[in-house]
């Protein structure tokens, strides 16, 4: 039979609320065509998926088991929509990077490289590098790992030592390197993703003690702060940023620890040529700071 999407989509928020009223406001539809909408899809179907109560509506054992299809089915159709638009623009490209990564000089490299391309750039949160990928906001992001990476292709493109940054008070600010006895006792900034501090607080220790904690923070700014004021310190790439370290503030190498990784992020199923040329430029000209 020829489903009617719109009307799959309607049934699917009369379910969710369980109301006929509520979801005609979500719809912005009136609550009586919403009604005939749906009893055509019962018709359709020949059978009945909502029981109508005083209180609002319940599913029927059918429309339990059409909720689920409901959902695959609207989610299958607009992963058709947006793999065609993307096929559609074959000939542009959007490519992402996280903070303190530049990335210009290699994407000028493609643009030279392929001057029929529409080539553009987008800053990407850390926290959505995989959702902006699968989302289709960007082609392929470079960034710092760990990232969530299933569903993605992810290439290492270069290491980068970590260190430790703090205020040129603290009683270690001398020091021509750290290792991670000597930090055991400060309190670490910290976020929200549990595998990120893992790596970047290194937590736990490799002695199985837990890392203090420091202020939980959302922005490198606020971090930055932090350290400034002497309420925490942070364990941070070891490369300087759109210029000289802030007076206030030093960064030492932490011996101990492995570097930290900048990746090259892309769909897994995403085989186009325009990906496969930033790939190649993306290794040979992206390079520490």
């Amino acid at each position: 039979m020829d489903f009617d999407l719109r009307l799959v989509r309607y049934f699917t928020v009369v379910a969710e609320h369980g109301h006929f009223g509520r979801a005609a406001e979500e719809l912005h539809v009136a609550q009586p065509s919403l009604s005939r909408q749906i009893q055509r899809l019962e018709h359709d179907l020949g059978t009945r998926l909502l029981d109508r109560t005083p209180q609002g509506t319940r599913l029927t054992p059918a429309g339990e088991v059409f909720l689920k299809q409901a959902k695959e089915l609207l989610a299958a159709a607009a992963q058709a929509a947006t793999m065609t638009r993307a096929a559609a623009q074959t000939n542009r490209i959007v490519l992402g990077y996280t903070a303190n990564i530049i990335i210009t000089r290699a994407a000028r490299e493609l643009r030279n490289q392929r001057p029929e391309a529409d080539v553009q750039t987008m800053h990407v949160p850390w926290p959505d590098v995989r959702k902006a990928l699968l989302d289709h906001r960007v082609d392929a992001v470079v960034a710092r790992m760990p990232f969530p990476s299933e569903g993605l292709s992810v290439t290492v493109l270069y290491d980068e030592p970590r260190g430790v940054m703090l205020p040129t008070e603290h009683r270690l600010a001398d020091r021509e390197s750290l290792t991670l006895a000597d930090i055991a006792d400060e309190p670490v900034t910290r976020g929200d993703d549990p595998e990120w501090n893992a790596f970047w607080r290194i937590d736990p220790r490799p002695d199985g003690r837990k890392a203090p904690d420091g202020p939980l923070v959302d922005v490198l700014e606020d971090k930055i702060e932090y350290v400034a004021a002497g309420e925490a310190i942070a364990i941070v790439p070891m490369i300087v940023v759109s210029g000289p370290v802030r007076p206030d503030l030093v960064l030492i190498p932490l011996d101990d620890v492995e570097p930290s990784h900048v990746a090259l992020a892309t769909r897994a199923d995403d085989h186009s040529r325009l990906v496969a040329d930033w790939r190649e430029i993306a290794r040979a000209e992206l390079k520490p700071s």
